[in-house]
C-alpha cells in the first residue's frame, strides 16, 4: 500500500469519525431516577430537568438532590456508551479522544 492511498484512507476514517461524533453531539439522551428525569445532548450539556412534584414532600429536598445526581449520571453513561459504540471502532488503543 502506498503512502497516498494510506493518507486517503486515514482522511476517510477521520471524516467518518467526525460525522459519528456530530451525530452523537446532536442526539438527546434521557437519564432517569424515580423522581427526576433529565435530558442532555451528546456534548454532555444538561438541557432539561423534570421533577415529578406529585411524588415529593417538602422535607425530601435532600433526596431530590440525590435523584438529580442519579439521573444526570445515568444520561452521561448513555452518552459514553453511544460514543463508544459509534466511535470506539476508530479509536481502539487511543483512549480519551472523545
Amino acid at each position: 500500500m502506498n503512502i497516498q492511498s494510506m493518507l486517503k484512507q486515514a482522511q476517510k476514517l477521520q471524516k467518518e469519525m467526525m460525522d459519528a461524533k456530530e451525530e452523537i453531539d446532536k442526539s438527546i439522551f434521557e437519564g432517569k431516577s424515580s423522581l427526576v428525569s433529565v435530558e442532555m445532548n451528546g456534548k454532555k450539556e444538561l438541557l432539561k430537568v423534570k421533577i415529578d412534584a406529585e411524588k415529593i414532600e417538602n422535607d425530601e429536598i435532600e433526596m431530590l438532590e440525590d435523584m438529580i445526581l442519579i439521573a444526570v449520571n445515568d444520561a452521561i453513561k448513555k452518552i459514553d456508551k453511544a460514543t463508544e459504540e459509534k466511535i470506539g471502532k476508530y479509536t481502539r488503543g487511543l483512549p480519551g479522544l472523545f
